[in-house]
């Protein structure tokens, strides 16, 4: 396969923030006139109010990831799109693909461009990544499960942090300010069938920064990465500052490495003093991945370039920024949102969005 290319490519996902930030990435690779590929974005979601679903060159409905038809649906995909890479859009599609990495990598010529499963099960887990983090001697807030809750209140005191080991954004996460708070945190969550954890209150005067890093397919070098700081509402960044955060950077790349990720890693973490302090590991394209793509690191070209291409890419440069998140609308008619509910497919469609901002 030359360096030279048109792709296709399956984004999933693509009600979410994370799939719609892949899908602008590639879209803006799409723009460069320094492009080595050029993607065409097939999309797919399980409801027909995915906005991606209309915004790419086609879309498909699938089953939820639960489902036992769901990877069968995605290696039909592949193989009738003749698909050339899959970007996992959601955290709950993670472990799903996945665990079925060789499976659709045997049935379709597609790649899925993922971590390992080991991987994807630490990141997944917020207790295993806080186990790992605390194993490599990199800094993280203290933690505990609930069993040793009443330890753990009197050796840090509140507020302490209650949140699900297997969650994501802002659900079902809580700062609790006494006992009784804390054993209602910790019931809410296991009524939604979740597993609590507890974790030290680094206080909000700590500056929070999501760093993306990209590292090759082999698990060997690390290929690009940039450190946002961030300001959070809901659980999603909407304020950020693209600059040279040399020591979150450099910590961020030292944990994506010792994880043993390839691919896109994205980290979370506060500065508590000079220190970094990770608390989350995403082993997984970011939500803020088009703020990188705009400042000159286009994670999800990269990957794909790396992974399909085996280009060996180390990139160091890119512009410093401001970024302002604000919500946009996408538009289609009635008879095009019908068709897809009823055919499961999108094909053709005259859905636009307004640059009216």
């Amino acid at each position: 396969m030359s360096l030279n290319m048109n792709a296709k490519v399956l984004v999933t996902a693509v009600g979410g923030i994370v799939a719609q930030g892949i899908i602008k990435s590639l879209k803006l690779a799409n723009l460069s006139d320094i492009g080595l590929v050029k993607y065409k974005i097939i999309a797919a979601d399980m409801s027909a109010q995915a906005p991606g679903l209309y915004r790419c060159h086609d879309g498909f409905l699938l089953p939820s990831a639960n489902s036992p038809d769901y990877i069968d649906n995605i290696v039909k995909i592949a193989r009738e799109e003749d698909i050339d890479a899959i970007y996992v859009g959601s955290d709950e599609e993670l472990l799903v693909i996945g665990k079925s990495k060789k499976r659709i990598e045997r049935e379709s010529r597609a790649k899925v461009l993922s971590s390992p499963v080991e991987v994807l099960t630490i990141g997944r887990d917020k207790w295993k990544t806080y186990l790992f983090l605390k194993q490599n001697d990199l800094p993280v807030p203290r933690s505990a499960l609930p069993n040793d809750a009443e330890k753990f209140a009197k050796e840090f005191d509140f507020p302490i942090v209650v949140k699900p080991r297997e969650g994501y954004g802002s659900l079902f996460f809580y700062l609790v300010h006494c006992k009784s708070e804390m054993k209602q945190a910790i019931s809410n969550i296991q009524k939604a069938g979740w597993h609590p954890l507890l974790q030290e209150f680094l206080n909000g005067d700590n500056i929070e920064y999501t760093s993306g890093v990209t590292v090759d397919r082999f698990g060997k070098y690390v290929m690009s990465s940039v450190s946002i700081r961030k300001t959070v509402k809901n659980g999603q960044t909407y304020k950020a500052f693209i600059d040279d955060y040399r020591d979150v950077r450099r910590s961020s790349e030292e944990a994506a490495i010792k994880l043993g990720g390839i691919g896109s890693i994205n980290i979370q973490a506060k500065l508590v003093g000079n220190k970094p302090k990770i608390f989350e590991i995403n082993p997984r394209f970011s939500a803020t991945c088009p703020m990188r793509s705009a400042a000159g690191i286009n994670e999800p070209d990269i990957v794909f370039r790396n992974f399909v291409l085996g280009e060996e890419i180390r990139v160091k440069r890119y512009r410093k920024l401001v970024c302002m998140r604000y919500w946009n609308e996408v538009y289609t008619d009635f008879p095009t949102y019908e068709k897809v509910k009823s055919t499961g497919r999108v094909g053709n469609n005259s859905s636009f969005t307004l640059n009216y901002f």
